[in-house]
């Protein structure tokens, strides 16, 4: 209701449409309308209310039922009051002693998640600001277990250390940026499959993804778990997209044997659609390597004589010092709706996904990328003076012209949203996620329509 309140008041300027994902305006004309400069004086309340509308108003409605644009999408209104009361209590989730009721959330949803993802002999975990940095957790702990003494001595201590990984088009970028960031270097990162030999170094973690951000696409987890116990190796699965097929009992085949991995990162606020942001990193360890891999035993905050039971001060896990309670964000709303209503929300999201994928099949000029595996729906649409032209380099290379222009016109309209990319050898395509339970096929259908009339004069 608060969002439908704020529409309607932004919209008592009858210039802007209710309706519209966005209002687009270039970067510089954008600074002059919002008046971003910062002055000696404060303004007075009513021209901070419109500086409020403004930020509402230019934004992009990431809630509306056309937005398809990114893995995250419409309002979860239990989370959003969770999230309001999060930022009231102002609070930081280092230690018990300030954060008591968050600190027992926060562990009351880790166990679930370890449940749901089959560790029945328990786990560890964490919530982190993003699903990147639970992939950059993992490479710490993996390498911290091959080699502790990294944590002190420095890469001084260990071999040339090798990341293998699922192949470059579909392993999420932030593999790499750890790499980087770590010291293990973005060139002690390989791709499977792979013809190049990594002669003289040590591989020590395997990099799985449950849900590539393009396509949607699922390792076959079971089968690199099987190698991975036979050599000994770190087993994370990239679950922050795909995770939350494993709430349902129709698609958790998808993530069959993540038992068996040592950790897994994954993004309640994407697919189940807890608000930004609210992702969790969970390992299947049970000897406090995540607490041993980045505690610093800050004396100021982590005393070990304080009068309840210190194990519940669970900020030493993290390599961050203020941390939000995003867990709560996930409780509130698994609470209020029940796993039942979430694997509904999967269910029906993934069966959106194939009625778009069947009426793109029905569609002239309009052509599938291949078969969803997820809510991943990637196509082309060929205008009608490229439908009659032979296969050939030419027309894929006119092809991938022709997606940014349409893209172009959708952002100026402000009549939807939704993505495109090159994949490898691929011409530029759509790709349109769907997940938010207020899209119905009716928008579905306006979605081609609307590709169609911004594209067919090209």
């Amino acid at each position: 209701m608060l969002q439908v309140w704020l529409l309607v008041d932004l919209d008592s300027d009858t210039s802007v449409p209710v309706f519209q994902v966005c209002e687009w305006h270039s970067p510089e004309q954008l600074k002059k309308l919002l008046d971003l400069e910062l002055r000696d004086r404060g303004e007075p309340e009513s021209e901070i209310l419109q500086r409020c509308r403004d930020a509402i108003r230019y934004s992009v409605k990431t809630s509306h039922p056309r937005f398809f644009n990114q893995l995250y999408a419409g309002m979860e209104p239990y989370s959003m009051v969770a999230s309001f009361i999060a930022e009231a209590v102002k609070t930081n989730l280092y230690t018990y002693e300030v954060a008591p009721v968050f600190t027992l959330m926060e562990d009351a949803v880790l166990r679930k998640m370890i449940k749901v993802i089959g560790w029945e002999e328990g786990g560890d975990g964490i919530f982190n600001p993003g699903g990147s940095l639970s992939n950059i957790y993992a490479v710490n702990l993996a390498r911290y277990r091959y080699c502790p003494d990294f944590k002190e001595v420095g890469m001084f201590s260990a071999p040339r250390l090798v990341i293998l990984t699922s192949q470059e088009v579909s392993c999420h970028y932030s593999i790499s940026k750890g790499a980087a960031l770590m010291g293990i270097g973005t060139k002690n990162v390989y791709t499977v499959p792979t013809d190049e030999r990594c002669t003289g170094a040590v591989p020590f973690m395997v990099n799985a993804t449950a849900g590539t951000t393009v396509l949607g696409a699922f390792d076959p987890i079971d089968e690199i778990a099987d190698i991975c116990e036979k050599h000994n190796l770190w087993l994370h699965v990239d679950a922050c997209w795909g995770g939350a097929a494993i709430m349902s009992k129709k698609h958790k085949h998808l993530l069959k044997g993540i038992h068996r991995v040592d950790s897994v990162a994954w993004n309640p606020h994407k697919m189940l659609m807890a608000s930004l942001q609210c992702s969790a990193f969970l390992v299947r360890d049970k000897t406090s390597l995540l607490q041993r891999c980045h505690s610093a035993r800050a004396s100021y905050l982590f005393q070990q004589d304080k009068f309840y039971d210190v194990s519940y001060d669970t900020g030493d896990k993290s390599v961050q010092c203020s941390r939000k309670p995003d867990a709560f964000k996930f409780w509130l709303m698994w609470k209020a709706l029940g796993s039942r209503e979430l694997e509904q929300r999967v269910d029906r999201a993934l069966a959106m996904a194939r009625y778009l994928a069947e009426e793109i099949k029905k569609r002239e000029g309009f052509r599938l990328v291949l078969e969803p595996e997820f809510a991943n729906v990637c196509f082309w649409y060929l205008p009608p003076s490229l439908r009659n032209l032979p296969e050939s380099p030419e027309l894929w290379k006119k092809l991938h012209t022709v997606a940014p222009v349409v893209k172009q016109r959708m952002m100026k309209t402000g009549s939807m949203m939704t993505g495109y990319q090159p994949l490898g050898e691929k011409a530029n395509f759509f790709r349109m996620v769907v997940i938010s339970p207020q899209v119905s096929r009716q928008d579905l259908d306006f979605v081609l329509d609307e590709i169609h009339n911004l594209g067919k004069d090209l």
